[in-house]
Parts: C-alpha cells; structure tokens; sequence
C-alpha cells in the first residue's frame, strides 16, 4: 500500500491555539481535530471569531499551534513556503506594479528569471480572464478584477496549497457570484492541466460554501472545534436553485444556527 497515496494532505490532531495570558486569555482553537484529502475543495465556516481565520494563518505558518499537531504530507507546519499559496479578502496588491507585474512578484523571488516569469503569469493572467490588462495599475481596476490578479499571483508559483480567506467578502452580491462561479471553472481548468489543488477557503456564508465545496466543514462557537463534515456530492456546474443544492444548504444552516446563538450569547455576556 502506498502510504503518500493514503496519508492526508492535511492533518490536524487535537489542535488548540491561545492568545494572551491570565485574565487576557483567549482560545481560538481547542482540541481541533480533521483531515483534508489532496485534491478537495474544503470550505470551513463557523460563527464569527470561532478560529476559522486563525486556523488559516497557522497552515500558512503564519500563527503556530499552543498544543496538538498540524501537519501537511506528515509534516509539522512551522513557516510560510512556496507549497502554500494565500489569498486575503483585502487584494493585498502592489499599487505601484502592473496586473502583469503583480503576479510576477513572487516568482522573481523565488529567483526565476524575468522572461520565464513573464510567461509563467501571463499563463495565470489569460486563465483568470485578464488578457488585455497585463499593463493596467490596480487603481484602474473593479473589486471583482483586483481579485483575480490575487488569485493569479498565489497560483503563479505553483503551489500545492490554495489558502483563501474570505476573498470574495468585500465584493457585491452580483460580482461574487460571478466570482464563484469562476474559481470554480479555473480550479478544475488547472486539474486538467497539473495535480488539482487542494483549496481551503474560509467563508462565513452558507450559500458561498454549498456552491464551492467539495467538502465543508462546520466549527462551533469560539473556542472552535469541528462541530460537523458534510459532503457535497453535487456535480458541477452547480445551480444555486438545485434541489439538491437547497438540501445540502439546509443540512449547514441547521448545523451552523445552533452555534451562530451560542457565541452571541456568550458575546452577551462577556458585555455584562
């Protein structure tokens, strides 16, 4: 048996994160235990502040674990690196760098030449669907457009790992669902081309995550923890007015309301 073939991409075990200390004291995260496969689109959602960003910036490597384990191919996460990409909800890009430039940025750290690097992001420009704004400055461009240049730039360097967190959450109802629909479509275009890549997209919308995932995982109120996995056998294209789309939205909502009150109650009483 091979055990690379059977091993999750990612792994966390009884994973907890803390910040401050005595009466400043905060669980994020506690005795958080899951495991993504490789090649799955997982989407995690959760009531505000119950760890999901948190857990995003640690298989970043940005934030390290206060106990327990998260490991990528068995491995313990302790740094950023070039197998992860990162997409951020605020497009992070570099005003003074063209669409073209912007993406190139971190294969010219990586050390790739100019002219392979051009190449490389012009590839990942075309795929998004800007061909055409390979010399525009982000001032020029909408929301929806700043977005896909960030999602170019993450891909760019071909990461195993496609890290998202909330992207589409400052963008109008119209233009994330067009959004949706196209990280869709350039997800599985990329799977035709290379190893599909495994997404963990962090959202707090219940009808984002139905559309998206391959698998979503539900955490409770803070401090977080997996409170449900639900599968989303749905092919794609998907219909946000399917039968089946509704049930499975359904099935999220009854998970996710029982929490949503939780950490509104417990806000209500840390206030008093």
């Amino acid at each position: 048996m091979n055990t690379s073939m059977s091993r999750p991409k990612i792994e966390a075990i009884n994973l907890e994160k803390k910040f401050g200390d005595g009466k400043e004291e905060v669980f994020a995260l506690e005795d958080l235990s899951l495991s993504m496969k490789a090649g799955e689109f997982n989407v995690v959602v959760g009531p505000s502040g119950c760890g999901k960003s948190t857990f995003l910036y640690m298989l970043a490597g940005f934030e390290k674990p206060t106990k327990g384990e998260l490991l990528l191919n068995g491995v313990p996460i302790n740094k950023p690196g070039p197998d992860r990409g990162i997409v951020f909800q605020e497009y992070a890009l570099f005003p003074w760098r063209t669409v073209l430039s912007n993406v190139t940025f971190g294969l010219e750290r990586a050390g790739i030449r100019r002219k392979e690097a051009e190449k490389q992001a012009q590839h990942y420009v075309d795929l998004v669907g800007l061909a055409g704004f390979e010399n525009a400055y982000p001032h020029t461009l909408s929301g929806g457009m700043k977005q896909r240049v960030a999602i170019a730039r993450a891909l760019a360097y071909h990461p195993e790992i496609l890290l998202m967190d909330e992207p589409f959450g400052s963008l109008d109802a119209q233009t994330r669902k067009l959004m949706q629909k196209e990280l869709t479509r350039l997800w599985l275009e990329i799977g035709k081309e290379e190893e599909k890549k495994t997404v963990v997209f962090v959202t707090h919308s219940v009808i984002e995550a139905t559309f998206l995932a391959d698998r979503i995982f539900v955490f409770t109120s803070r401090p977080g923890k997996v409170k449900g996995i639900i599968d989303v056998d749905i092919p794609r294209p998907r219909s946000f007015d399917s039968d089946e789309y509704l049930h499975i939205r359904s099935k999220v909502l009854e998970l996710l309301e029982e929490e949503v009150q939780k950490s509104i109650t417990n806000n209500f009483d840390i206030k008093k």
